[in-house]
């Protein structure tokens, strides 16, 4: 199983991105997406999550700006930022648990994370 996201980059304060997070491989089900961020110096925190149906919720300082979705035929989250602030500036990882399809347990899969940096 792989985690490939992309969508990061320099983006000026009020500005927006939108990540995506794509799992592929041997998928046997999908249960709660995610993604966290890790700014420098500081220790990785959990922005928001979203269940298998559809349930969301975001850390304080995002609500209202950030949206997380998913697509499930596609294996994908997705997390759109708008009115960005300099204090998003972060690595962002994403975290899915899926069962492949040869285990009976799920796991914990983290992408490989992609720079948002928001400045002037």
């Amino acid at each position: 199983v792989q985690l490939q996201a992309c969508g990061g980059g320099l983006v000026q304060p009020g500005g927006s991105l939108r990540l995506s997070c794509a799992a592929s491989g041997s998928i046997f089900r999908i249960n709660d997406m995610g993604w966290y961020r890790q700014a420098p110096g500081k220790q990785r925190e959990l922005v928001t999550t979203i269940t298998r149906g559809g349930i969301e919720k975001y850390v304080d300082s995002v609500k209202g700006r950030f949206t997380i979705s998913r697509d499930s035929a596609k294996n994908t989250v997705y997390l759109q930022m708008n009115s960005l602030k300099p204090e998003d500036t972060a690595v962002y990882y994403c975290k899915v648990e899926l069962r492949q399809s040869d285990s009976m347990y799920y796991r914990n899969y983290w992408g490989q994370g992609t720079q948002v940096t928001v400045q002037r």
